[in-house]
């Protein structure tokens, strides 16, 4: 004989209306915010999706954090990245699509990644040509997915060069410009955001409510505050498609210098002295050795690393060793007062 207690079949009806209920919910939700990536195949774009081989764009530089996106965009124009950008803006925030804009993938801890979201892969950017401007003031205008070697390449055709570097060149523009873009030359002329003239930028500052995919062009005296914003911002507030950089002449020849260090406080006191003086060097990057002789033997120095008595004074095998990096440029005729300088 079986029983049935009141209560029981009150949680009874209870499970089913919240069974029902959530049911409910989950059919809205589908009807509100549709396959995601269903919408991204409907868009109009010279470019393409692609949503099979996306594992490559969860891996970068740092290899310490990997995040799977849902797509990854191959943009062929700007109006790819800005369709794209609107498109998620227009699905709003219910749906927490994100875009992250991968340059060379040199970040280190997952900033050119995003989970389930889209990845832009900037590289396949085809904007317009490279065009170097000489002048009293020269400059090269380029896409934000160039690679700064190529613009060394072009620019030097022209007897001209960037006025600051990063120590690895095989990195984007709109990568580094989104960080600093820091080495050696920035005592002299500032990082690399300190040189640049204007930038294109694609909206996508989403939480701000500013990132609805627009072309924006901003400089020192147009949109400023974008400017000021995107330059260092870490993609945070735009896209970088396109920017204008300051060239200076170039240099015949440059000399190069290796200083190596026991002591810290003399390493820094030098250091210091060579980024404050006027007519000393145009490159000074210092930086730690640790445990790594082969490093300083294969170094293309004064000594000879096969010579036992010289090649042991520089073992780091243990020990902790601090390096000065230097460069001066100048041209052949210059020849004698750089010597001079380097020996003074």
């Amino acid at each position: 004989m079986l029983v049935s207690f009141p209560g029981q079949n009150n949680m009874l009806v209870l499970r089913s209306f919240m069974i029902l209920f959530f049911s409910c919910i989950t059919i809205k939700i589908n009807l509100c915010f549709p396959s995601i990536p269903s919408s991204l195949k409907t868009l109009s774009i010279d470019g393409h999706f692609d949503f099979e081989q996306v594992e490559h764009a969860a891996k970068d530089f740092g290899n310490r954090y990997s995040y799977i996106p849902l797509a990854v965009l191959y943009p062929k124009s700007v109006s790819d990245i800005a369709t794209t950008v609107n498109h998620v803006w227009q699905i709003g925030g219910g749906s927490e699509l994100k875009i992250a804009a991968r340059g060379h993938g040199h970040s280190l801890q997952g900033q050119a990644q995003t989970h389930r979201g889209v990845v832009i892969n900037m590289e396949s950017l085809q904007g317009h040509k490279m065009q170097v401007h000489t002048g009293n003031f020269p400059y090269v205008d380029v896409s934000g997915g160039e690679l700064w070697i190529n613009i060394l390449r072009e620019s030097l055709k022209h007897g001209l060069a960037p006025k600051s570097w990063t120590d690895y060149l095989h990195l984007t523009v709109g990568g580094t410009l989104s960080n600093a873009g820091i080495s050696g030359q920035a005592f002299r002329h500032g990082p690399q955001i300190s040189n640049v003239y204007q930038l294109e930028v694609v909206t996508d500052c989403l939480y701000l409510n500013i990132g609805k995919g627009e072309v924006v062009n901003c400089s020192e005296k147009q949109n400023s505050d974008l400017f000021y914003s995107v330059l260092g911002g870490l993609g945070q507030f735009g896209i970088i498609t396109r920017a204008r950089i300051s060239l200076e002449p170039a240099p015949e020849m440059v000399k190069w210098i290796r200083m190596v260090y026991t002591d810290f406080a003399t390493f820094t006191r030098d250091q210091e002295k060579l980024i404050s003086g006027k007519s000393t060097f145009d490159y000074v990057e210092g930086f730690v050795i640790i445990n790594r002789t082969g490093l300083l033997n294969n170094w293309r120095s004064s000594f000879n690393p096969q010579d036992p008595l010289q090649a042991s004074q520089f073992k780091s095998d243990g020990r902790t060793l601090f390096c000065l990096e230097l460069a001066k440029y100048f041209n052949h005729e210059d020849m004698v007062l750089v010597n001079q300088v380097s020996h003074s």
